[in-house]
């Protein structure tokens, strides 16, 4: 059994302390119904509670990976595990009554009803906290089977009257070394994988993209070479735009597919129906099917953007560490000719300015809905580089 023991936490780069945890946990030993995993962008947070769930409905107990229990929660297929994920900016209240009553019932097959929420930041603010509020009594008296697991990027990006019902587990940032072992251990070329660990940041999705992407791996490196051309107005205005015009490539490529199986699946429900020209349900179902779409196109340019944002604090990072003779390999390894530019430019107090811009840009379209092309007009002023130092 210790062979197939690993198979269900596998996958989990960097976690082994928290792993020992879940694993005592599924074991009955300091187990309760709520659970919330926060940890950086990529550090796999629903990966971690995907693991969870399968070992909390193994027949073993232990996550052993070889059970019907197991296969079935990797999978995305048992009947007693519900993932709930979220490609718009908010979960909507609606939803959250639905899946309260389906938390209500007691596990079909396993051991326990397991609700897994991707994006619990989601659940409202503080301001708005509707949908949050419509979890919040299931989350507070809770069936005896059933566990809530959500996921999030810090404690404070959930609604206090939720985080304060689970018990909080932290995801640490995988470190390069150790993504890149997990790389090399999937086929891929070592360079290769060395190169994706330190681009990524930690981020393990990524890496895997900047591996098998080479669009990925171009775009990125779009990104990353901006920060040196940043010398005078018309080449800030023109990095905002290039930076929009990527977001909206990669979004683009990721959503035609998506909303092409979409309107198949719409149009398939509705048959012969979708022809009629009066069908008040087939219009109002392909309205709502086309404003959802454009939601989803909305979060997905946002995350695109934040991940440029990443890349370009990487370049910056990067830059101060050379500022200041740093040892160990850079962020941007191979533009490390880049990098110097902008050190030579920039002292290393500019720098850091200059990365409080990049994340007040950040703030303003993620919290404040600051239209992309302007709050990424203002960063790049703030972004252009010093004239006169050596």
């Amino acid at each position: 059994m210790t062979t197939t023991a690993r198979m269900v936490w596998d996958d989990l780069v960097g976690q082994q302390p928290l792993i020992g945890t879940l694993r005592e946990a599924a074991a009955g030993h300091g187990m309760t119904h709520a659970w919330l995993f926060t940890g950086p962008p990529g550090s796999g947070r629903s990966n971690v509670a995907r693991a969870f769930a399968a070992a909390l409905q193994c027949e073993t107990g232990t996550g052993c990976g070889a059970c019907e229990a197991c296969r079935l929660v990797t999978s995305g297929s048992h009947p007693d595990v519900t993932v709930v994920r979220s490609e718009t900016t908010v979960l909507y209240v609606d939803d959250m009554r639905d899946l309260v009553q389906a938390s209500a019932k007691f596990p079909a097959i396993g051991r326990w009803q397991i609700i897994l929420v991707e994006d619990a930041d989601r659940l409202g603010t503080p301001e708005n906290p509707r949908t949050g509020n419509a979890l919040l009594k299931a989350i507070e008296e809770p069936t005896p089977k059933t566990v809530w697991l959500l996921c999030a990027p810090t404690r404070a990006d959930v609604l206090p009257t939720i985080a304060s019902r689970a018990r909080h587990v932290t995801l640490a940032t995988p470190t390069a070394p150790e993504v890149s072992d997990f790389l090399v251990r999937q086929g891929i070329d070592p360079t290769m994988a060395s190169f994706a660990a330190r681009a990524s940041q930690g981020h393990i999705g990524r890496a895997r993209a900047l591996c098998v992407d080479e669009d990925a791996r171009r775009r990125r490196r779009e990104v990353v070479s901006l920060p040196s051309r940043l010398t005078s107005l018309g080449a800030v205005m023109t990095a905002a735009t290039n930076l929009a015009e990527i977001a909206k490539e990669e979004t683009a490529a990721i959503t035609a597919d998506a909303e092409r199986r979409e309107l198949e699946g719409l149009q398939s429900m509705f048959g012969s129906e979708r022809k009629d020209t009066t069908s008040r349900a087939y219009r109002s179902a392909l309205s709502a099917l086309e404003k959802l779409q454009k939601q989803k196109a909305r979060r997905r340019v946002l995350d695109v953007i934040d991940r440029c944002l990443m890349d370009l604090v990487s370049v910056y990072r990067d830059a101060i560490a050379v500022a200041v003779e740093a040892p160990g390999e850079l962020v941007n390894e191979e533009l490390r000719g880049d990098v110097e530019v902008v050190a030579r430019a920039a002292s290393p107090e500019q720098l850091l300015r200059m990365i409080d811009a990049i994340f007040t840009a950040r703030e303003q379209m993620l919290e404040f809905n600051v239209p992309p092309q302007l709050a990424l007009e203002s960063m790049t002023v703030a972004l252009r580089l010093p004239q006169g130092r050596a």
